[in-house]
């Protein structure tokens, strides 16, 4: 959800120029002739998670691409994956083997491991 002000600012001066699969909101500054003077923005479905706006959303956002994807969507290449954000504090958060949550069991020692002693 976004916050008061950010809301009031997008129905005084924001534009919609897009949305994308997760159902964020893009917009940017209506009234702004120059577009490199242009103010853009997202308006997060859910909690504001900067991680999830996808790649292509993202150029538009930071200015790296000048059209919305919305308009002139980036072409996919196949070695792509779909977009995930960040999953860190989730159930979802990938946990390495040994990770407490996982039982707190790693895989013994091989051997190769020699600890650092300094000079003295």
């Amino acid at each position: 959800m976004a916050t008061i002000g950010t809301r009031l600012y997008t129905w005084l001066k924001g534009e919609p120029v897009g949305e994308d699969k997760f159902g964020n909101r893009y917009f940017h500054e209506k009234g702004v002739s120059v577009d490199r003077l242009r103010r853009r923005w997202v308006l997060y479905k859910g909690s504001p998670e900067a991680s999830k706006v996808p790649p292509d959303w993202h150029a538009w956002l930071h200015r790296t691409i000048s059209e919305p994807p919305s308009r002139e969507p980036l072409p996919e290449k196949p070695w792509e994956k779909d977009h995930l954000p960040n999953l860190t504090g989730t159930k979802a958060a990938y946990l390495p083997q040994g990770h407490i949550l996982r039982g707190g069991e790693r895989a013994p020692a091989t051997g190769d491991y020699e600890a650092w002693q300094p000079d003295s």
